[in-house]
């Protein structure tokens, strides 16, 4: 379009003065039509991206590309439609085109981060939050994310104060409370994990994972009977997850409810038969019970599960042996 107007408007010099004026006016109409039909483009293709329909996405992100080649905001949207496709190669190439267009934008920079941070590349996707943040600094989801990239980099401290900014910059920000939870959990502190499950739950509601690491971290700093109230939601909400019940067995066991542990720890059982550790606190609810030939035999069959997968099982711990 660009190409075919510099042509015309050098045939204008050929032409006496009368003529050249409707051609002028031609021209700026074409001009006024190219710099609507980019708009248009731009509108049609966010309504895609925010209603899901991704493949229209795609296909309008490519057309456009193609079109306007060096626009960075429909080469982002372009990577934001293939990066909730599925497809991060493309996504990636393309925010990274965004971005060397137009470096300045922060949200080009957090949507590359968080491209980054699915493949697990973690300095990339550190240096782009880095970026995001220096541009934006009250970007409360950037820090999020810059503290889960610190925490996947075993950074855990950098993580929490991360974590602590973005709840500052916004208290409601989504699953704020939880994460920083679970910084602090991993960290073993959990009388402050359990304040953030806690004031994550009053923010948002009952969600079964939440509820879950509560009674876990309750369970961990000794609070036993009110994790089993926390574990026994838990297993209602989520009745599939065979690490509830497991928890909430192993805290029945703790807290002399051999029998009721005996119910959740075979439905950890049924729910995950290659785990060892269920087998093992359920041989403690069998002695308690008096059934020391059945104990005998769920011990008997945690030493041959942990003998057959010793790197594999993920509830089994140091306290179960």
């Amino acid at each position: 379009m660009i190409a075919l107007l510099r042509r015309t408007v050098w045939s204008l010099a050929t032409l006496p003065p009368l003529r050249r004026v409707p051609i002028i006016l031609l021209c700026l109409a074409c001009l006024a039509a190219h710099a609507q039909t980019a708009a248009e483009s731009r509108r049609q293709l966010l309504q895609y991206l925010q209603s899901g329909q991704l493949r229209d996405a795609v296909l309008l992100g490519q057309q456009t590309v193609s079109r306007w080649p060096k626009d960075p905001l429909f080469r982002h949207y372009l990577g934001v439609a293939y990066f909730k496709s599925g497809d991060a190669k493309q996504a990636r190439e393309q925010l990274l085109r965004a971005r060397d267009l137009d470096p300045q934008d922060s949200a080009t920079h957090f949507d590359l981060a968080l491209v980054l941070f699915s493949e697990q590349d973690y300095p990339a996707a550190a240096t782009e939050l880095e970026t995001t943040i220096q541009i934006a600094p009250s970007n409360a989801p950037a820090h999020l994310l810059l503290g889960r990239v610190d925490l996947s980099s075993n950074r855990d401290l950098q993580a929490i104060e991360e974590f602590k900014t973005a709840l500052k910059l916004d208290p409601a920000i989504n699953r704020g409370h939880y994460i920083l939870g679970s910084a602090y959990a991993s960290l073993g502190r959990n009388d402050e994990a359990i304040a953030e499950y806690k004031a994550e739950l009053q923010r948002s509601g009952e969600h079964p994972e939440v509820v879950y690491q509560l009674g876990h971290s309750l369970l961990e700093s000794g609070k036993t009977e009110e994790a089993i109230t926390h574990l026994e939601r838990a297993a209602q909400l989520d009745p599939k997850n065979s690490e509830v019940w497991y928890n909430l067995g192993k805290a029945q066991v703790l807290a002399g409810h051999a029998a009721q542990a005996e119910t959740a720890l075979k439905k950890s059982i049924q729910l995950n038969p290659k785990d060892p550790s269920p087998h093992y606190q359920l041989a403690r609810a069998l002695e308690k019970l008096g059934r020391t030939e059945e104990a005998r035999q769920e011990q008997q069959r945690f030493t041959e599960l942990r003998k057959a997968q010793p790197a594999s099982t993920g509830m089994a711990t140091a306290g179960d042996r």
